[in-house]
């Protein structure tokens, strides 16, 4: 029979009751309500969940309580559980049992080996390597003896797999943060990592994810991490001075015509182009001013002559700047760079493709030809073997890079072009094969050749006939309409590149702004100048020069990437790059695995 209260006064002696009742109940088992400590247990084979309780001196409920998983899944083999402990008093089977969660065997290191790889091979994490370790705090070493958790399975990672990059969990880092950071769902990454559903995430494991949900970090010693963020660095100076060398001609515009100006404003030349770059520095003084960043900005007309120039020299003002942007011409650039007077200046070369003199403190921001190639050469080595159908079509031009792939690849064919610069369909369906994956790489700049051998390799692309098109250097010849996406994406062209295009274009905040602003969409030279100024603001102003700010490392704006590397002259060289793929109508950044270092991570 229940006892029915009538009166608020009632109802609190009901609940004064219930308190000094489970107050009795704690009191009569002899424990305090919180654990003093708790040890960990690895679950063993054909372990209980009573054998355990009875094991530690616990009730089945208290394992339950701090284990919450085990309600929803049982107790697991290999699991790891919580083990309370009331009153400091472990027994010495209980001891011993907590010894054996943490035996540990010799590893030898070995070449490319780095921590995270070990710790996701052995099923650990990397505190706890450096915990069995204290002198890792400098590094692998090869052949170095290290002490390694034992682990009833390894996880053996693959010398390469663009299928799969790695993650390493940060410290308070739970689902939600890394779905937000990578765009991979629990459920991706639970089916990924079995692991999971025995510990839970902790901070220093290694998680397999999708190659291509890694969001925005980068492969560092094959493995995902950030990029600096600079808009979040501390900032040093908040005021910074720049000088702006643009090719208006505004002398050779007849602006009593409005017909004559608006035609020349129409088309594509040196004055539009310039008046586009202008329109992404102002962008990125915008973005600057809302981070309460002064930037004192001065526009020169060089007016495409090296007379112009000799003139704004003399003015004096370009060296009391903390860097220089331009000229866009590198003949011109180049007339500036050799001036005595601004040999400390910071001199920035932002649009040309061309190679400019490398002299002291040039930062030439495109990224040079060489690097391309070099990554594009690395990732094939990755990707192509002798069970692959390789194809190589390269024109006389390219002669020396057909060379360097047919040494790397003796076993790979060569075909030649015809002197149109086209390929004949029977030669190409002679040299495919239905029995092998058939990769082919075509060097050309060529828009004859390129268009030929796209359109021969989609023909013979079908279900019984697997064709991938790659390139190591892919220059400005492809960035023609008729090209499409459905029709790169049919072979998957795999090229470098030293940008990675805007997609869903209209939606990126930059282009909404932008938008808002000159109320049009922002042409590839806008954005090309808005991430050169925005990147030189942002490490002007959280390092005390620009030389200073190369040791940041990679960074990343809307487009383009930002890897300066310092030459032996003074020069510094930027070598950031993306490894893109056509996949269908999208366009997508394969993270490609580096060569592995020994490092900290």
């Amino acid at each position: 029979m229940g006892i029915v209260f009538a009166s608020e006064s009632a109802m609190k002696k009901k609940l004064f009751l219930t308190f000094l009742f489970s107050l009795f109940l704690s009191l009569s088992f002899g424990q305090t309500l919180t654990p003093d400590e708790f040890i960990f247990h690895r679950v063993k084979k054909n372990e209980t969940l009573y054998g355990l309780a009875k094991e530690y001196g616990v009730t089945e409920a208290q394992l339950l309580e701090y284990n919450p998983l085990l309600e929803k899944i049982g107790l697991k083999r290999r699991m790891t559980v919580r083990i309370p402990v009331y009153g400091r008093k472990i027994s010495k089977t209980k001891e011993t049992k907590a010894e054996k969660t943490v035996a540990f065997q010799y590893h030898t290191v070995a070449p490319k080996e780095t921590k995270w790889r070990l710790a996701y091979r052995y099923g650990t994490t990397i505190q706890v390597l450096d915990s069995l370790n204290p002198q890792l705090k400098d590094g692998l070493k090869i052949g170095q003896e290290i002490r390694i958790p034992i682990a009833e399975e390894e996880n053996e990672i693959p010398e390469f797999d663009s299928a799969f990059n790695y993650y390493k969990v940060l410290p308070k880092e739970g689902y939600y943060r890394i779905e937000k950071k990578l765009g991979v769902t629990q459920t991706v990454l639970d089916s990924l990592n079995p692991i999971l559903l025995v510990d839970g995430l902790k901070a220093g494991m290694i998680l397999k994810v999708p190659g291509m949900a890694s969001g925005n970090l980068k492969v560092e010693s094959d493995l995902l991490v950030e990029r600096p963020n600079l808009q979040d660095s501390l900032i040093v100076k908040d005021a910074i001075k720049l000088s702006l060398l643009l090719p208006f001609n505004l002398k050779t515009i007849n602006l009593d015509s409005v017909a004559d100006t608006a035609a020349l404003l129409k088309g594509r030349n040196l004055s539009t182009i310039a008046l586009d770059f202008y329109s992404g520095v102002l962008s990125a003084l915008e973005a600057a001013k809302q981070q309460g960043i002064t930037v004192e900005l001065d526009v020169f007309d060089t007016a495409n002559n090296t007379q112009t120039l000799q003139k704004i020299i003399q003015e004096e003002k370009l060296e009391t700047s903390d860097a220089i942007i331009g000229p866009l011409i590198p003949s011109n650039f180049d007339f500036v760079s050799q001036q005595a007077r601004l040999q400390n200046t910071p001199k920035i070369a932002p649009l040309s493709s061309m190679p400019v003199v490398l002299r002291k403190n040039v930062f030439q921001t495109i990224t040079p030809e060489k690097f391309y190639r070099e990554k594009m050469y690395h990732y094939l080595d990755q990707v192509l073997d002798s069970t692959q159908n390789v194809l190589i079509i390269a024109d006389a031009a390219n002669s020396a890079t057909e060379r360097a792939l047919k040494q790397r690849f003796p076993w790979s064919q060569t075909m030649r072009p015809q002197s149109g610069n086209y390929v004949l369909p029977e030669t190409v369906d002679s040299l495919l094969l239905d029995s092998k994956p058939n990769k082919v790489i075509l060097e050309s700049n060529s828009f004859a050749l390129i268009t030929s051998v796209i359109s021969q390799m989609n023909a013979q692309n079908s279900e019984d006939r697997n064709v991938q098109l790659f390139t190591t250097y892919k220059g400005n010849i492809y960035e023609n309409d008729n090209l499409s996406l459905k029709i790169m994406g049919g072979i998957q062209f795999t090229y470098p590149a030293g940008s990675y295009p805007l997609q869903w274009i209209e939606e990126h905040p930059f282009v909404v702004n932008y938008k808002q602003r000159f109320g049009k969409l922002p042409s590839k030279e806008a954005i090309r100048a808005y991430d050169v100024t925005r990147d030189l603001i942002q490490r002007l102003t959280v390092k005390e020069s620009l030389s200073a700010a190369v040791a940041i490392g990679e960074t990343e704006q809307v487009e383009n990437r930002f890897h300066y590397v310092p030459e032996s002259n003074g020069s510094f060289v930027n070598k950031g790059l993306y490894l893109l793929q056509h996949q269908s109508y999208e366009i997508i950044e394969i993270k490609e695995w580096g060569d592995s270092t020994l490092s900290s991570y």
